[in-house]
């Protein structure tokens, strides 16, 4: 293993070097002439084409420092206005990008590197596995012809003048040869390491790119929480119209016309007072129902684990609780969290045909984080049209994350984190 492991590196040491060192100066030498030129106006047409082939170079680079090494480089260039965006203007804007983007001055000093130390690092291998060679090759009588000839050979600092200088070589040689044995892979590894130092995003980069990807989502969960809520909103007025406020306005029409009946058929008369007093009865429930749905009292009143525990009894399978909330989160985050739970259970209670539920919530590290487990029989996804993905998506309006483990055959496990921050004072609404 070790002997392959050595070989390979001296393979790929030498074709980095080779390659590399090619690749390397023809590219640095692009893109200097291409960013010179762009002052006169070419090289605002010549950069992009010129810097896209720097960047395919690089992550050709990256790829190979991680399949052959294991050393990860990750990515850090900025995104690009697009290519469809043609004209002189369209070239203006991707060059001007490009050259404000940090990432395209640390490609060009990881070029000036590449062709300078990393082909040295690259090509070390090599030598140590040729001197291993060709020190043993001296010594059989190769340095007879070499010496008489007057040719004037050294070996590393070896000077050859004879059989003995030429066994001190072969014994060098061997010694190369078990050192590369040894060091090959750690000298290919340090090559890809010293790329990385130039090629990876620095911290400050990877800041900016985790604070514009954060930002990139909120803006799209900010949009997914208006459609909901206006989606919300039409649902709430469409079951008061066809639900509560038809209720009402049939009760209404029964007073009027018990108002007509009363004293010329006290009887009928009692029969519509009955009829539109169950009506109002109805009507009283279905505002009930409505208003639950939006924000269930108990919420409001008792805070997230009391609700959690109310809602686990009303499921149609047995649901095991376990609470440890030492306070209350801001009353949207709990909303939040309550129609999630109520989601997942429903979902687990419809489709999972499991007998059993377990749910935990908890707080920890500024994170409150709720599992729900059954033991059904598994495939749950957020792809597709899955109750999951409105979930994930109200959970998303908080910086919030769902992760689903629902191997087929169950068990599932519905992972949800919310950051937030709980409050010590006592629950609202007490």
């Amino acid at each position: 293993m070790r002997v392959r492991s050595a070989l390979l590196a001296t393979a790929r040491g030498l074709y980095l070097s080779v390659v590399g060192l090619a690749g390397s100066i023809i590219f640095f030498t692009l893109a200097i002439v291409s960013i010179v030129l762009t002052p006169l106006g070419l090289g605002v047409f010549t950069t992009p084409v010129v810097f896209k082939g720097v960047r395919a170079f690089a992550d050709l680079r990256r790829v190979q420092a991680y399949t052959w090494s294991g050393v990860r480089i990750p990515s850090p260039y900025r995104p690009l206005p697009a290519e469809h965006s043609g004209g002189v203007i369209g070239q203006m804007e991707r060059c001007r990008a490009l050259l404000k983007d940090p990432a395209t001055w640390r490609d060009i000093a990881w070029l000036l590197v590449d062709m300078t130390a990393g082909f040295f690092l690259a090509l070390l291998p090599t030598v140590l596995f040729l001197y291993a060679l060709w020190g043993p090759v001296l010594a059989l009588g190769v340095w007879r012809p070499i010496v008489n000839a007057g040719g004037n050979e050294w070996f590393a600092f070896i000077h050859i003048t004879g059989q003995t200088s030429a066994n001190l070589a072969a014994a060098l040689g061997i010694c190369c040869g078990v050192l590369a044995f040894f060091v090959n892979p750690a000298l290919l590894r340090g090559h890809f390491t010293l790329a990385m130092s130039l090629l990876a995003p620095t911290d400050a980069a990877t800041r900016e790119q985790a604070l514009a990807q954060r930002v990139d989502r909120l803006t799209e969960t900010r949009h997914d929480a208006l459609d909901t809520s206006a989606a919300e909103l039409r649902r709430i007025e469409r079951d008061l119209h066809d639900g509560a406020q038809a209720r009402i306005v049939a009760m209404g029409m029964s007073l009027g016309t018990i108002e007509a009946l009363i004293e010329k058929d006290p009887a009928q008369a009692k029969k519509l007072l009955a009829a539109a007093r169950a009506d109002s009865a109805d009507a009283l429930t279905e505002l009930r129902d409505l208003v639950r749905g939006i924000h269930p009292p108990v919420l409001a009143e008792r805070g997230l684990g009391d609700a959690v525990r109310a809602l686990a009894l009303r499921m149609s399978m047995p649901v095991e609780v376990d609470i440890e909330l030492p306070g209350r989160a801001e009353e949207p985050v709990e909303s939040a969290a309550y129609f999630a739970i109520s989601e997942v259970l429903t979902n687990a209670a419809k489709h999972s045909g499991a007998e059993q539920v377990w749910l935990d919530i908890h707080h920890t590290d500024g994170m409150l984080r709720i599992s729900v487990t059954d033991n059904g029989r598994g495939g749950a996804t957020t792809s597709g049209g899955s109750g999951l993905v409105g979930v994930e998506r109200r959970l998303g309006t908080f910086d919030g994350v769902l992760a689903v483990s629902s191997p087929a055959g169950g068990p599932t496990m519905v992972t949800m984190e919310i950051p937030c921050s709980l409050s010590p004072a006592p629950a609202r609404g007490r």
